[in-house]
């Protein structure tokens, strides 16, 4: 019996493209020999590469599309990708995304469409353009609805502790400091879900004196000038250059420390093994938050103190490296 040919569906964001990798690793288990494909958004197509039981992927710039609608390279793109989702002779395509956007992405795939039914897809109308809509509970984590989902379509269970699968770089980019780095992910998608720049700064001052050196990357300029002003109040501190998300994997997954705010590269962070304490500010961590590792600190309106974060990430430490001695020298 030939192999199955899957495709999944999966576009964005950041933190939900992490979110599907362990269901991907489980499919990759239960059903060796598996071709698996991903349908993703541009942006993310690169981080998906480094997942090794994911043999192609298949860009589709809708995010580009939208903010350059004139440029006719964004429309070529996107027909490409639908070329690419029209001859794959996919025996199954599973949408974990639930919305509009990617069930139109999943109806452009020839093959049989699986997704989540009216109840459980996070936009209803969405379960129309499936062949078979299957329950999955909403109020579980996201990974493990991710999982659940593909679990059923292929009929076993996912009871294993989840794993992201990611092969990361083996080295970090040539512009991170000398080993021991904590990375710090101040920026973040909307303002309150920031971490005031006082609470970086002092965090940021412990772990200089712990002896790490403190790396902050931004995304965008108006991140990178944020980054510059905490990396000049923080001793020893790089503020990152503009870099790719592969180049930001390879900082992530060689820091000894990562602390974030509710984003993407927290999530990656996580699913590169290291360290790592999620700060909370206006969004719920039970169904989002840091999963399968690291901490969780705050809630909706409860930012947590800089004391409750830096211990947690001297037992995060600790608990990486049983033998390690405290890190973080006292406040100040």
């Amino acid at each position: 019996m030939p192999a199955p040919r899957v495709l999944f569906v999966k576009l964005s964001s950041l933190g939900d493209v992490i979110h599907h990798l362990p269901a991907v690793t489980d499919l990759a288990r239960h059903r060796p020999g598996a071709s698996i494909a991903w349908a993703v958004e541009e942006a993310y197509a690169p981080l998906v590469r480094l997942h090794p039981s994911v043999e192609q992927v298949i860009p589709v710039g809708l995010r580009n599309l939208r903010a350059r609608p004139l440029e006719r390279s964004r429309w070529a793109s996107l027909a490409e990708a639908r070329r690419a989702l029209a001859r794959g002779g996919w025996d199954y395509v599973i949408d974990s995304q639930g919305l509009i956007k990617s069930a139109l992405v999943a109806r452009a795939a020839a093959g049989i469409r699986f997704g989540m039914d009216r109840k459980s897809s996070r936009e209803r109308m969405a379960a129309r353009f499936y062949d078979v809509g299957l329950p999955v509970a909403r109020e579980r984590h996201a990974v493990e609805r991710n999982r659940d989902l593909v679990a059923q379509v292929f009929g076993y269970r996912a009871g294993t502790p989840a794993d992201y699968g990611l092969r990361p770089p083996e080295a970090p980019p040539a512009w991170a400091p000398p080993p021991p780095y904590a990375v710090l992910l101040h920026a973040a998608s909307r303002p309150e879900k920031g971490w005031s720049e006082e609470r970086w700064i002092a965090l940021g001052r412990r772990l200089a004196a712990s002896g790490h050196a403190c790396v902050l990357p931004g995304g965008t300029p108006p991140e990178r000038a944020a980054a510059a002003r905490l990396a000049a109040a923080i001793p020893g501190a790089l503020a990152a250059p503009e870099a790719t998300l592969v180049e930001i994997a390879g900082l992530l997954a060689h820091a000894a420390l990562v602390a974030g705010v509710d984003t993407g590269l927290t999530h990656l962070a996580v699913a590169l093994g290291r360290p790592t304490v999620g700060v909370y500010c206006a969004t719920r961590p039970a169904l989002t938050g840091l999963h399968g590792g690291g901490v969780n600190l705050g809630g909706p309106g409860q930012p947590p103190a800089v004391e409750a974060v830096a211990a947690a990430l001297g037992l995060a430490l600790a608990a990486s490296r049983p033998a390690a001695p405290p890190v973080f020298a006292p406040e100040e």
